[in-house]
Order: structure tokens, then sequence, then C-alpha cells
């Protein structure tokens, strides 16, 4: 993947127009305070403050003084994210500077949001992003906003390839490019050399692609708490021999989200120079068909030595990610966190907007649930519910993959990957890793989720 234009702010000091942001409560003050003239164009507009699309203000001269753009009452303000945002496209060529009165977190959530605005993914045709452009409003960390709208950029990107060219192989590339930008370590385990090192899963998983299967890890930094990321990384589903229709493949470039959600944070951890030893594993796979593709009823011993019975091929992410935080739980970390979209059941709880996670370590949970609160990357609590652990241990092998029944996908897939963590707190996100539509800084496509929250939530649960 070729490096992208950043993601900034205008340069500091550049002449800026103001973009007024007013709440419809603030609106008759407002008006108010403005010229008559600027009364009497708004008026002949309508405009009251209610949440809508910015409006040019004229100048004297019959050019552009400004404009104003109303935020809407609570309701309306609560009900959306990024609302800002969308003026970067609707705003002429220039520098915009924010005007009115916000909280420090909406202040930065409108900023950031305008970062995220000007997204493009234009690998296979041009597509201009926004011409106007924002200066850093006073008080925000610019530097840190811009370090996350990039690393949110670069998962968007590897979700959105098609795996025509986002395979295991491209996946590693980009991997390794990750770990050259920060010096860190990495390593591939590849093809059969996964037998020879105890990831059975994995290989079981990926071998039927001409593609070969893999698993990538990169350590970055010396000191601190020991944070460790997993991402599934299956850069497309058939679904195997239990083959998925043709409707139900159509997104399935994106099932490589989980990977590319945690690679942007781990870029967002580096950049930021976060004082936390890193590992990054991602097992990066095609679940294809062939001869020696696994069966339904098949038996796998994982790199824990627990046997899993495969009841459908189409539920694979958690069979390779099992064997990767095994292998994460043979060293002391602080902190684990697994990302996948994993299951059609969380979407249909919770839909694509809200990603559920699961925790059973409580200050990880308020860190985490605070976090998301103020950076507006928004995540809702699921139960490991302790009396459906039955419903996946299928009697003839120590777990099932795929428990009968269809209730509580998501909870039995979260206990299923649960059974391989051991002496860390952890934390299983099921995320759909895809914007269904056009919405405010978030284009249709891929998109991340949790990413923003989990880094936010890190000084207050590692202390760094």
């Amino acid at each position: 993947m070729t490096d992208r234009p950043r993601l900034a702010f205008a340069p500091a000091g550049s002449p800026a127009l103001p973009l007024h942001l007013v709440r419809a409560e603030d609106a008759p003050a407002w008006l108010e305070s403005q010229p008559e003239a600027t009364r009497g164009w708004l008026a002949a507009q309508g405009w009251a403050g209610a949440a809508g699309d910015p409006v040019l203000l004229p100048a004297p001269d019959g050019g552009v003084a400004g404009a104003v753009m109303g935020l809407g009452d609570a309701a309306a303000r609560a009900r959306g994210r990024f609302a800002v945002a969308r003026a970067a496209a609707r705003l002429p060529a220039g520098v915009w500077a924010l005007a009115g009165t916000l909280s420090p977190d909406d202040r930065d959530e409108a900023a950031l949001g305008w970062l995220l605005a000007g997204y493009r993914f234009d690998r296979y045709r041009s597509a201009k992003a926004p011409a106007a452009r924002l200066l850093a409003p006073a008080g925000c960390d610019a530097a840190r906003l811009e370090t996350i709208a990039n690393a949110e950029a670069l998962t968007r990107d590897l979700i959105n390839t098609p795996a025509a060219d986002m395979g295991p192989a491209e996946l590693e590339s980009a991997f390794r490019a990750l770990g050259a930008r920060y010096g860190a370590t990495v390593t591939a385990t590849v093809g059969d050399d996964l037998l020879a090192q105890n990831l059975p899963m994995i290989h079981a998983v990926g071998r039927a692609s001409p593609r070969a299967p893999r698993l990538l890890d990169l350590r970055w930094g010396d000191a601190g708490p020991a944070v460790v990321l997993v991402g599934k990384g299956v850069c497309f589903d058939t679904g195997g021999l239990d083959l998925k229709s043709s409707a139900n493949m159509l997104l399935m470039k994106k099932d490589m989200g989980g990977a590319a959600t945690v690679m942007g944070l781990a870029q967002t951890i580096m950049e930021s120079r976060l004082p936390v030893r890193l590992r990054l594993l991602v097992p990066a796979v095609e679940n294809a068909v062939s001869g020696n593709a696994m069966r339904p009823r098949d038996i796998l011993t994982s790199r824990k030595g627990l046997t899993v019975e495969v009841n459908n091929t189409d539920a694979e992410g958690r069979l390779i990610l099992a064997d990767a935080l095994a292998l994460a739980c043979e060293e002391p970390a602080d902190l684990l966190v697994s990302m996948a979209t994993l299951t059609g059941a969380a979407r249909v709880a919770l839909g694509p907007d809200l990603a559920p996670y699961y925790t059973d370590h409580a200050p990880l949970a308020q860190a985490l649930e605070t976090a998301a609160a103020q950076v507006r990357d928004p995540v809702w609590r699921m139960p490991f519910w302790e009396p459906y652990e039955s419903q996946i241990e299928p009697g003839i092998a120590d777990l099932d993959n795929a428990p009968s029944g269809g209730m509580a996908g998501s909870i039995t897939a979260a206990l299923f990957l649960r059974r391989f963590v051991s002496g860390v707190p952890y934390a299983h996100f099921d995320i759909y890793g895809h914007q269904p539509a056009d919405a405010p800084a978030r284009p249709k496509g891929g998109v991340g989720q949790g990413a923003r929250a989990l880094f936010a939530a890190l000084p207050a649960l590692l202390g760094v």
C-alpha cells in the first residue's frame, strides 16, 4: 500500500473565516448579537439553530464573511455524532475556525470529525477531499487528534481494499511497513511452519487457500506495562465447505476488520510514544474451499491443547484467534484485547454502529466506558454468561466452535475465546468494521470501532 496524504489541520496562523456553532437554545441571544443585515439574512432562510448544514454569511462586499451552523437542541445533539463534520464538505475552499462555546470534549469531537471527514479511499479512482480546511481549535491537542485520525485512515484503507489486493501476504506487507515506521520488531510464521510452531488451528483454517496462512507478530517498546492486541485477519471468508451465499460473501473483504482496527490502534500507540511494551498479533488467513479444506465435524487440537469440534467451517475466526490468544498468554501481560468481525449475532443485537465488548475485569470496563463517552466511540458491555458455557461443550471434544440452536451467538463465541485466556485482564470486541451508509466523518465503507475508546482508556487503566 502506498502512503496516503496526511490528515492534518491548516497551518497555525493561517487567515481563517469563522464557523459559528450555535445550539438551538442559544440561537435567540446569538442572533441579537449579530448585525441587522445578518439577522435579516438568516430570518429569510428560517434559521433558528436547528441541527443542519452550515449557512454562509455574506460580507458587505459580496464575499463570504463566515458561516453559522445550528447544533440543534439537547435531544438532537445526543442523537448524533460528528455533526460539525458535515461542514467540511459543504463550506467553500479556504481555512475555517470554529467559533462558539464548546466543552473540551465537544471541541475535540468537532475537530477530529473534521479531520476524519477528509478521508477518501482513492486507490482505484480519484476522489477529491474537501477543500475547506480547519484551524486546530485553541486548547486542543492538535498532534494527538491528527495521530488518531491518521490511524483511523490506515484502518479504513485496509478494510476497504478488495481481497484480491489484500490477502495474507499483502496484509503482512502492511504489517511490516507499520513496524518499520516505528522501529518495531516484526516476525511472521507462514504456511507449514505454523504446524512446526504449534499454531495448528491457524493452519487448519488457512490451508485450503493457495495464499498461505500466517501469524504476524510485532513487538515495540522496552519499558512500561505490557499491552497485547490480537486482531482477526481473515482476508476473505467464503465460509469454507459450509459455503456462504453470494449475498453473504459481498462484504467478506472486511472480515479482517479486527486486524485492521488493532493495527490502527497500534499505530496510535507508537506514534504517541506511549510508554508501554506493545505486542500485536494478527493471524492472517483466507478461508477458502479446496480438497484439503477442514471439514464439518473435524476435530482440531489447539495450541493450548484443548480439542475443538468444527461444527461449522464458517465459524473460523474464533479458531485462529484461539491459537493467537493462547500464545499471547504464555508471557505475562497487563492487558490483552482481541478485536474481530466475529458474529452476525452481534449485529442483530446492537446494529452496525455500536461495538459490543466482553470483559470480567471491572477496572477495564469502567475505564473503557468513561473513555468511550468522552471520545464519542460508543461501546456496549455484554456478559460472559456462565450458564451458556455448556453450549460450547459438544461432548466428543472439549469445545464446539458453532453451538446449535442459533441463540446468543456473540456470547458463546466470546465464551469460546475466553477458554484460551488465562492470567491477564482481557477484553474481547465483536465489531462490525463497516459503515453501511454515509454519515458525518464516516463515509460508507470500512471503519474502526472501539480503538479510540481503548486508546483513551489506557492512561487510567495502566497509569501511563
